[in-house]
C-alpha cells in the first residue's frame, strides 16, 4: 500500500539504508529542537518587550517614590536609580539569551538544509521533509 500517487511511485523502490534512516532521524530531531527553540525565543522576546515597556514607565516615575520591582518570584522596593540599573541588567540578559537562541535556531536550520539536500537527492518525491515552520 502506498500513499504516493501512481505517477510519483518508483517501480523499483529505493532501499532505505541505515545511514539514510539516521539522516532522517537527525532531521526529525533538529526539526523538534528548532520548534522548541522558537517557542523559547517567543517567550524571551515577549518578556524583553515587557522590560522595554517598563523602561518607558520608569522614565515617567517620581524620583522620590520607591519602585516595586519583581526579581524571580518576589517583589522588592527599589529606589528609582537602582530600579533603572537593575532593568538595564535584566534587559542585557534577555538580549544575550535571545541572541543565543537565534544562533541555536540558525544551527538547526543549517543542519536541516544540509540533510534535505542529501535526502532529496536520493529519494526525490518519495520523501517529504517540509516542516510547518517554513
Amino acid at each position: 500500500m502506498s500513499l504516493l500517487p501512481p505517477e510519483d511511485e518508483d517501480a523499483d523502490g529505493i532501499e532505505v539504508a541505515w545511514e539514510d534512516q539516521q539522516r532522517i532521524n537527525t532531521f526529525s530531531k533538529l526539526n523538534i529542537r528548532l520548534s522548541e527553540i522558537q517557542d523559547q525565543l517567543k517567550v524571551k522576546q515577549e518578556e524583553k518587550d515587557y522590560y522595554d515597556d517598563l523602561e518607558t514607565e520608569l522614565e515617567l516615575a517620581d524620583e522620590d517614590e520607591p519602585v516595586l520591582y519583581k526579581m524571580g518570584e518576589a517583589f522588592f522596593y527599589l529606589s528609582l536609580p537602582a530600579a533603572k540599573k537593575q532593568l538595564r541588567h535584566d534587559t542585557k540578559r534577555y538580549e544575550k539569551d535571545i541572541g543565543e537562541l537565534r544562533e541555536r535556531a540558525e544551527e538547526c536550520e543549517k543542519g536541516m538544509k544540509e540533510l534535505k539536500v542529501q535526502l532529496y537527492a536520493k529519494f526525490g518525491k518519495q520523501i517529504n521533509l517540509e516542516t510547518t515552520l517554513e
